[in-house]
């Protein structure tokens, strides 16, 4: 009894989707910031700012205020591609599959949607030092959504184990 009312003194633990949506958030701002100061410090010659450029009109969106909206936005995108990761591959362990989906990301982004955006040079055009830095972000970032995602489905199948004995 005394066991059980230590219990419900902890606050509930998020629900899972809620888990994914903040994790695809906190993943798209956060790495969305790192490829901005990539591209300030010249290591690409991508800026997050290519992803308005086909919506908004004038210059603000090359300013200061146009990046933080472009992070923003890289970090909603995000929520979208960390929910694809929880659809399709949550339940497998490891980092692996969360490189392949970074991979994958990259690829859908620099040969797929490439021509919606102007600002950003077809794939061959690009110089090695902007391919290198934007594949190894995109890796990161899909193993921190990857391995995040399947971390906490993992412990809750193990919860639920318990829970259940």
């Amino acid at each position: 009894m005394a066991n059980e009312q230590k219990l419900g003194n902890y606050p509930k633990p998020m629900s899972f989707p809620v888990m994914v949506f903040w994790t695809g958030l906190f993943g798209g701002l956060f790495w969305g910031t790192i490829g901005y100061f990539a591209s300030y410090f010249s290591f690409t010659e991508i800026r997050p700012n290519v992803i308005l450029e086909p919506w908004a009109l004038g210059n603000w969106k090359h300013e200061w205020l146009g990046t933080v909206i472009s992070i923003i936005l890289i970090g909603i995108c995000s929520v979208v591609a960390a929910f694809v990761y929880y659809a399709f591959l949550k339940k497998f362990k490891g980092f692996w599959f969360g490189l392949g989906y970074g991979l994958i990301l990259f690829l859908v982004v620099f040969f797929i949607l490439n021509p919606l955006f102007p600002g950003m040079k077809p794939f061959f055009d690009l110089n090695s030092d902007t391919i290198i830095t934007s594949i190894c972000i995109y890796i990161v970032y899909g193993i921190f959504i990857g391995y995040s995602i399947n971390y906490e489905y993992q412990n809750n199948k193990v919860q639920e184990k318990e829970a259940s004995t």
